[in-house]
């Protein structure tokens, strides 16, 4: 495959299984408008986080080659279930073959490097699928860097088919949405930072701050992704020549166009246009 790709610039991918790397796209184009970008939702085989990590890595892995093939040499995983099951293995195993100068990067390090200068109880909740919450990712990212910090988990299985399938605004989404937190919240009243450890999430913030306690920091990971990105091209000048800066942005879907169109544009406040592809 190494020998098929191109070695010009061009702009940087953005994948996730669904609508919530969307959130990510956002922070990143605020932070770096000048940038190009495609961004890739594998919509048709989300969710993702009640996968195994064979299937996620699989999917992960066509998805990053499609994108490679679409011109990008740095690629983020805007997907926190990819980025626990997938991210390892394919900078380890795949990038060697394919062409060791390009880059896949995750969300859950630069969300986790934060951590330590926000919490002042120094227990953390996060929120997240069922593959990022039984991958242990986030403890083990967080203890890395800061061993004292008390880490708890819940896995929110309900909120990405609400965000997916447009119902995150509806009434019967409060139901689901104060369980898991009560249940974190439960697991450890000392909690005074939460992680929101999937890029749907922040869709479902307005939700989620009415029943979280006001002491209590909420973390979305946009941000950190997008400064985390910043430092990143600053730092790797030589992958910084290779991301072209035109302003643009192009996206696609395994999913029905109309379907992504609808709902991607409620969230990035735009009209959109998508083209729709095969990873297959």
């Amino acid at each position: 495959m190494k020998q098929h790709l191109s070695h010009t610039p061009g702009p940087i991918g953005v994948f996730d299984s669904g609508y919530g790397g969307l959130t990510i796209l956002n922070k990143i184009r605020e932070a770096l408008p000048e940038y190009d970008y495609i961004y890739l939702g594998d919509n048709a085989r989300t969710p993702y986080g009640t996968r195994s990590f064979e299937i996620v890595y699989e999917f992960t892995l066509q998805a990053v080659n499609k994108l490679f093939e679409m011109g990008c040499h740095l690629v983020i995983l805007a997907c926190n279930t990819a980025s626990a099951k997938a991210l390892r293995s394919i900078q380890m195993n795949d990038l060697p073959g394919i062409d060791p100068e390009r880059r896949v990067l995750g969300v859950i390090r630069p969300t986790v490097e934060c951590i330590g200068d926000i919490t002042q109880s120094r227990h953390i909740g996060v929120l997240a699928t069922a593959g990022t919450i039984k991958s242990e990712s986030y403890p083990l990212e967080i203890h890395k860097l800061f061993p004292d910090i008390q880490v708890n988990g819940i896995a929110c299985p309900m909120w990405v088919p609400l965000v997916e399938n447009n119902e995150s605004q509806n009434e019967g989404a409060d139901y689901f949405i104060r369980k898991y937190i009560d249940q974190l919240l439960s697991k450890d009243p000392e909690i005074d930072t939460m992680i929101l450890g999937c890029t749907h999430y922040p869709i479902l913030l307005p939700k989620i701050q009415k029943y979280t306690p006001k002491h209590i920091r909420i973390v979305a990971q946009g941000e950190y992704v997008a400064e985390s990105l910043k430092d990143y091209l600053s730092r790797h000048p030589e992958m910084n020549a290779k991301c072209t800066q035109n302003g643009s942005c192009l996206f696609y879907t395994t999913e029905a166009e109309e379907k992504f169109v609808e709902s991607a544009s409620s969230f990035l406040n735009q009209q959109i246009d998508v083209k729709r592809i095969s990873l297959e």
